[in-house]
């Protein structure tokens, strides 16, 4: 399993039409093939500032088979045009186990 961890600079003022595209947004990543659960979480400290963190089942279900999608270029359009700057993406693998590329 992997855990792909974008931090999101959403627009100051923007916040709410955010989080309600991201609710049309969501049905296209939990369709995906591999996809296994996600959370959407707001920073208490930058209200502008989000936290979106999905489970995958192997990283080329996130950076293949959903990012080179049609549902990933309708994510974007919904998406894409509250953020400044463009996300910062990073993939996790869970510690103490044999996982993807024997992490």
């Amino acid at each position: 399993m992997i855990l792909d961890a974008a931090t999101l600079d959403i627009i100051p003022g923007q916040e709410a039409a955010f989080e309600a595209a991201f609710l049309e947004a969501k049905k296209l990543i939990i369709s995906a093939p591999g996809y296994i659960s996600h959370e959407l979480q707001r920073c208490v400290e930058l209200p502008s500032r989000y936290i979106l963190l999905v489970h995958w089942q192997t990283l080329e279900h996130h950076t293949v088979s959903f990012m080179q999608s049609f549902q990933y270029q309708k994510w974007c359009a919904l998406l894409q045009h509250f953020y400044d700057p463009l996300p910062s993406i990073f993939h996790y693998a869970p510690v103490g186990r044999k996982t993807y590329r024997g992490f």
